[in-house]
């Protein structure tokens, strides 16, 4: 059966990168060091890449997951008239791996969704229970990919907005066999540094939303592994780039 997160208690194990590699052995450590799945390490060429495995806290999926389907790299447009949802780019990179009894080994085929809300606050493909907007017909900021050989997957989407009673988020959802119940599920969220943030407030796009904005410490949902899903962003010619690493256990 599927292992799914509760909806109002965020669960799962949590466990640090250091105590992972621990587990793997210093052999297997060495070459995690500074680098991406598939590239060397400086000063060796392994014969096979190994991915960085962390393990993360599940968290709850919330009200507005949609099963769009939606294989797509580049999420900010709405399929029906092709409309982009303004906002600084976000280029996101999930690199996902299987920790197994001994080893660590990139996740290839496992499918990720993403879904967020855009600079306003605002879920496409729902009505908001508040009726603070409805958006059925629209799919903006929903999609999911395939990771690669590398247990890599890429998206595009812009730095999410914010709504009342929430922290800055994106949601995300991990399986290996959607279509069947035997598949394994991990649902979670990601969270943004509070200070960069505070430097969307005057962006074009950010600065009519005039919902509360809470922070990170402030968010019942964050504080329960919420440091833990931070994404650390660098900056790039367009937006921000992250890379997000995370280690399944399977069975």
């Amino acid at each position: 059966m599927k292992k799914k997160p509760p909806q109002e208690k965020p669960g799962g194990t949590s466990l640090s990168r250091r105590a992972v590699l621990g587990v793997l052995g210093a052999a297997a450590a060495a070459p995690f060091v500074g680098r991406l799945p598939g590239q060397p390490a400086m000063g060796h060429t392994p014969r096979t890449a190994m991915p960085a495995c962390v393990v993360r806290p599940q968290q709850t999926e919330g009200p507005y997951f949609v099963e769009a389907k939606l294989n797509r790299s580049d999420i900010r447009s709405n399929p029906s008239d092709g409309s982009v949802r303004e906002g600084v780019p976000l280029h996101l990179v999930f690199q996902v791996s299987r920790i197994g009894d001994s080893a660590c080994a990139p996740l290839a085929g496992a499918v990720v969704d993403v879904w967020q809300c855009d600079a306003l606050g605002i879920y496409s493909g729902v009505k908001d229970m508040n009726d603070f907007f409805d958006t059925r017909e629209q799919q903006f900021l929903r999609g999911h990919q395939v990771t690669d050989e590398y247990g890599t997957a890429r998206f595009t989407t812009i730095y999410p907005g914010w709504y009342r009673g929430r922290a800055v988020h994106i949601h995300f959802k991990i399986r290996t066999d959607p279509a069947s119940q035997q598949g394994y599920e991990f649902t979670s969220q990601l969270y943004f540094d509070d200070a960069l943030t505070d430097q969307m407030l005057d962006h074009p796009a950010y600065a009519p939303n005039k919902q509360p904005r809470i922070k990170n410490e402030r968010d019942g949902i964050f504080r329960n592994g919420g440091d833990q899903l931070m994404l650390a962003l660098t900056r790039d010619e367009e937006g921000f780039t992250g890379t997000f690493d995370i280690g399944l256990q399977l069975s």
